[in-house]
């Protein structure tokens, strides 16, 4: 079990299932970049940054919520965390008919911090996050043993080079 310790950030969401009615326009941007650093700034310090009125950044961050551009907010764990833990990519391939079930059981697991659908010779990568290698090891045990689950390949992760995702990035 995880127990979180470090600073946490705000984060803010993109939906992809939702279409945006209006294109997004430069200062769009600006705004979604300031809050993706963060999501909890106060509208007049992001007012100041853009160069726009308060009451202009409030109903701009309303219509991108409205529209599906922001999906929600969240926290971003702090590199304290993140030092102590194991992550590793898991490769994944089902047997057909069976990846409602596997993703089930997946977002059961606490450990699963991301599931992608990818192309090639398996069909999902996912984001494991462990307290230690033995948790790591028995994790893997229980995804390859699920129903439905073909083959895996895992690569622990050693250090990450770039990463525009955490904190003071």
């Amino acid at each position: 079990m995880l127990v979180v310790t470090a600073s946490v950030m705000a984060v803010i969401t993109f939906s992809s299932t939702t279409p945006m009615t209006a294109p997004l326009d430069d200062t769009d941007r600006q705004l979604l970049s300031l809050l993706q650093a963060n999501a909890r700034e106060g509208t007049a310090t992001l007012a100041r940054r853009l160069g726009l009125a308060r009451t202009t950044v409030v109903a701009r961050i309303a219509r991108l919520e409205r529209s599906g551009v922001v999906a929600g907010y969240g926290v971003r764990l702090g590199a304290r965390l993140d030092a102590g833990t194991v992550r590793a990519w898991c490769s994944i391939s089902v047997l057909p008919k069976t990846a409602p079930a596997v993703l089930r059981a997946l977002q059961a697991m606490a450990e699963v911090e991301e599931v992608s659908a990818v192309s090639g010779p398996f069909d999902y990568l996912v984001f494991l996050r462990c307290a230690s290698h033995e948790q790591l090891d028995a994790l893997l045990d229980r995804v390859g043993q699920l129903d439905g689950v073909h083959q895996t390949q895992t690569s622990i992760v050693l250090s990450r080079k770039i990463d525009r995702r955490s904190v003071g990035a």
